[in-house]
């Protein structure tokens, strides 16, 4: 008991400076400006609606972590410091979970050790500073805990948990599957009951359609790079994060906000990248095989960091981003079983002290690392300067550049820094429906004119961009495009209102 509340401790502790922190990116959309996260009552009345509120177009459906963040803004009377503390409490708690996990296979100093790489990871900062992490904490906290309650042959909790690792995120569709390579490569456990293993695929089909219905018909619920691309296009870029992932998660040195291009940078082709993150993938799967027995531990660590990954992986579809540290929250279980294992093996073979420098060396460097991330996420200021700071080669952070000058008008640098992103990746339509809306209001109709028609060639429903045009409609008389042009828009974005003449 007193180490799982050392390791409480940490993972909390590391993160309390969060409490400082205002609402950075999407914290602002999905929590300050969503009236739906701001009582328990208006969460409850919007269950049934996307987690992206309108006018987003991203979709999506996570009615339980708009529900907890309901309940967050409801006690701490929707101040942001009690939001991230409550981020660093579900930290806490998962990590503690993670010591439970291993102790059925480590001796308990290797386990704690494995606990203490998961509590201070820093590929695990994004997650936890940025409150919209709470889509990872909460199903990652409930997949843990319904891998102890099968342990424990607890199958009625465990079927719940899964429920709530599945409305938490839609990541929580594979905590199914993780539940069932725990219990085949831990042989005690034996098969789980009939009704169990119904109930699971009963609620993940049911969740499956639901997730369609309300959350599933969105614009932009696939990543700029993946809009067209073909399934060996797709792959080309998939492959090479999957491989920059394994780094973040083996070396996490060099962390960014953004992984969009060129962080990662567009491949012509198959690349070098490409074919080591296909021997990856090839290497978790004969790892899970080969090691099922005789390290139970690594192989349930090895599936279920990669079955975590999956969904965001781009491997079997195009999802919403290339990479986000983010996602990569559960997938940290694997370097953490590694070090456990390390441990336990300098523990046998050289004894307690040695094991103790081995912990502390690794989970201290982990740890300075992790806290020198953790002010990136401070402000939107600190956020962008850090990421223009660290990958000036990101189109994305000069995109976000643009609107933040545009704002403050600095019409020059503004332009500038659309121009820089555009040069840096032309193939993201959000991007070029931003631009174009930007030179439209400084008075440029030709340059908006054609980056609208850019933006709409790569993606007919990019909102700004059908918007610019039915401006320029409007401005230039042609009353039936600008009418055919509103009218596509209310099809598509109902709650917008646009009036079908042109101006006198």
């Amino acid at each position: 008991m007193r180490l799982a509340w050392l390791v409480f401790a940490v993972a909390v502790g590391l993160y309390l400076p969060t409490a400082r922190h205002g609402f950075v990116q999407d914290d602002r959309g999905i929590v300050a400006l969503n009236p739906a996260a701001h009582s328990l009552t208006a969460a409850l009345r919007a269950v049934d609606d996307p987690y992206w509120p309108p006018p987003s177009e991203a979709g999506l459906w996570r009615p339980l972590t708009i529900l907890s963040f309901a309940l967050d803004w409801t006690l701490g009377r929707g101040a942001p410091a009690w939001l991230h503390l409550a981020n660093a409490l579900w930290h806490g708690l998962a990590s503690v979970l993670v010591l439970g996990v291993f102790a059925r296979w480590l001796p308990v100093r290797a386990a704690m050790a494995a606990a203490l790489v998961f509590a201070v990871h820093p590929v695990h900062v994004e997650a936890v500073a940025g409150l919209v992490g709470r889509a990872e904490l909460l199903p990652a906290t409930a997949m843990l805990g319904a891998v102890l309650a099968v342990r424990g042959r607890h199958w009625a909790g465990a079927l719940a948990l899964a429920i709530a690792a599945l409305l938490a995120k839609e990541s929580g569709v594979v905590v199914g599957v993780v539940i069932l390579l725990y219990c085949w490569v831990d042989a005690e456990i034996g098969r789980p009951p009939g009704w169990f293993l119904g109930g699971l695929g009963a609620v993940t089909a049911g969740y499956l359609l639901v997730w369609r219905l309300v959350g599933g018909v969105a614009v932009a619920d696939v990543a700029a790079p993946f809009i067209g691309a073909t399934a060996g296009e797709r792959l080309a870029l998939a492959l090479p994060a999957v491989w920059r992932a394994t780094v973040l998660l083996a070396w996490p040195s060099d962390l960014s906000a953004d992984y969009n291009p060129q962080v990662i940078p567009i491949p012509p082709g198959l690349t070098a990248a490409a074919l080591g993150g296909l021997a990856l993938v090839a290497l978790v799967i004969a790892i899970v095989w080969r090691y099922r027995r005789q390290a139970p531990q690594l192989a349930w660590a090895a599936g279920a960091a990669a079955l975590a990954y999956l969904p965001t992986s781009n491997l079997l579809f195009p999802s919403g981003v290339v990479l986000a540290e983010r996602n990569l929250y559960v997938a940290v279980i694997l370097p953490a079983a590694l070090v456990g294992m390390a441990v336990g093996r300098v523990h046998r073979a050289a004894g307690h002290h040695a094991a103790l420098v081995l912990t502390t060396l690794v989970v201290g460097t982990l740890l300075v690392r992790a806290t020198t991330r953790v002010p990136t996420w401070r402000s939107n200021r600190t956020f962008l300067l850090t990421l223009l700071a660290d990958h000036p080669e990101s189109a994305r952070a000069h995109f976000w550049a643009a609107g933040v000058l545009g704002r403050a008008g600095d019409l020059a640098a503004a332009r500038a820094s659309y121009d820089r992103a555009i040069a840096l990746f032309d193939r993201d339509p959000h991007v070029l429906g931003a631009a174009a809306q930007f030179h439209l209001d400084v008075g440029d109709s030709t340059r908006a004119g054609d980056l609208a028609h850019r933006a709409r060639g790569i993606l007919p429903r990019e909102p700004r961009s059908l918007r610019v045009a039915f401006l320029l409609a409007r401005a230039a008389g042609d009353s039936a495009r600008a009418a055919a042009l509103a009218d596509t828009i209310g099809i598509w974005y109902p709650w917008a209102q646009y009036p079908h003449a042109p101006p006198p």
